[in-house]
């Protein structure tokens, strides 16, 4: 999520990421033990929408005034709704349970979180294909971030959402982030 706000930012910054066999000896260094941690000026700042929020502010991607940026964060909070039903499911570790866990997650609770998200693009986009005020925003790269997991569960989820699938396209066009996204490399941390 970071990372696609720095390149939308065309901001550069230092991309560390670690391989399993060496996340141990970072560990300790870390605020709280985990990732992902943004460090500025010695200042080290965990939690990945902490780390977002602070980004977007940086970058002018929160929104241009309060009422923008509470939008923004009801975006945020839609798509997050959703992806908490979704990890449990992903950490299931009965493989049938798993298996209809997720199909229960796919027929009945994904499409209400697409619903409404939908819902409030219309209500806060002023016809726009960006979320809010009809210019890209930090919940924009959110719900891309996020629905790139879901659609490697199902690659069709986005064919009943118009809006969505339209909204989704417009952030890959942006120039910076396409270049972000055709050279970034993919690691576990």
């Amino acid at each position: 999520m970071s990372r696609l706000i720095f390149a939308a930012a065309g901001h550069q910054f230092e991309d560390i990421r670690y391989e399993s066999s060496e996340w141990p000896s970072h560990k300790s260094k870390m605020p709280l033990g985990q990732m992902p941690v943004l460090e500025v000026d010695g200042f080290k700042l965990p939690q990945s929408l902490s780390i977002a929020r602070f980004l977007a502010k940086q970058f002018n991607l929160a929104g241009e005034d309060n009422i923008e940026q509470a939008k923004v964060d009801a975006v945020v909070d839609t798509m997050t709704d959703a992806m908490d039903k979704l990890g449990p499911i992903r950490g299931q570790v009965d493989e049938a349970k798993k298996q209809a866990d997720m199909q229960q997650f796919l027929a009945d609770e994904l499409p209400k979180h697409m619903r409404n998200l939908e819902t409030l693009a219309k209500a806060y986009s002023n016809g726009g294909s960006f979320f809010v005020g009809n210019h890209l925003t930090w919940c924009d790269l959110f719900v891309y971030d996020k629905l790139e997991t879901i659609l490697q569960i199902d690659a069709s989820v986005l064919s009943h959402y118009p809006w969505l699938q339209h909204n989704r396209q417009e952030v890959e066009k942006q120039p910076k982030i396409a270049a972000y996204l055709n050279s970034r490399s993919q690691t576990q941390f």
